[in-house]
């Protein structure tokens, strides 16, 4: 109904605003353990304090990050398309800088291995937001493959030929889950998942969990 559908949508509008209200506490309190860690740089105080101060920041950043993905997620995500982007380009840069994980992501080792052929894979894409969704599902898919000893990800990339070109890139042996990365918000990996998978169906793709495996289609340009 009508009047329903208006109330869903007023109730995501202050949902937002209520979140984003929330990061920003988040931050005033990280101020403050920041200033109280100066404090307690400058004194005699034992290691255990200041590994205590240094974890007590450390989770106000995640949550502040966890809080401006739900953010984004509930607001349009407004894209800037370019023509003849490369997938496969972009997800080589991302393994590329795999080594290197953001404030968000935290420390995190691990390889990912690519298998393509050697042949662009283009679209009209957002080179940008793309590249941060896909890092956020390999990150996602690493913590997933669950084996210390073996922090290799394999992932594939193909050109799949139906209705329309169609790129296909999956993230291969992880293990098993009960629930769906792309669809819940169980946790930070989760939330930014869910968040890309938004971000790949407002290209006009889909992202989908099937057992051992993570899967993205996106629209190719002839």
């Amino acid at each position: 109904m009508p009047q329903d559908s208006n109330s869903l949508q007023t109730l995501g509008r202050a949902s937002v605003q209520i979140v984003h209200d929330l990061k920003n506490q988040l931050n005033g309190l990280k101020l403050y353990a920041t200033f109280l860690r100066k404090r307690l740089e400058k004194s005699d105080r034992p290691e255990d304090e200041m590994e205590t101060i240094n974890k007590l920041i450390a989770g106000l950043d995640r949550a502040a990050g966890d809080l401006s993905t739900l953010v984004q997620y509930g607001r349009p995500i407004e894209l800037r398309k370019q023509v003849g982007v490369d997938v496969q380009k972009i997800m080589r840069t991302v393994a590329g800088a795999f080594s290197q994980p953001s404030r968000a992501t935290g420390p995190l080792n691990g390889v990912i291995t690519i298998e393509a052929e050697p042949l662009p894979l283009a679209g009209e894409f957002d080179p940008t937001i793309l590249a941060d969704a896909l890092k956020s599902i390999s990150v996602g898919a690493m913590k997933m493959r669950g084996d210390e000893q073996d922090r290799t990800l394999r992932v594939s990339l193909r050109r799949e030929q139906n209705d329309r070109d169609t790129a296909v890139i999956e993230w291969h042996e992880l293990n098993s889950l009960e629930h769906d990365p792309f669809r819940s918000f169980a946790g930070s990996d989760e939330i930014r998942m869910s968040f890309a998978a938004k971000v790949i169906e407002a290209h006009g793709g889909s992202a989908e969990h099937r057992k051992e495996t993570l899967s993205v289609r996106l629209p190719l340009t002839s």
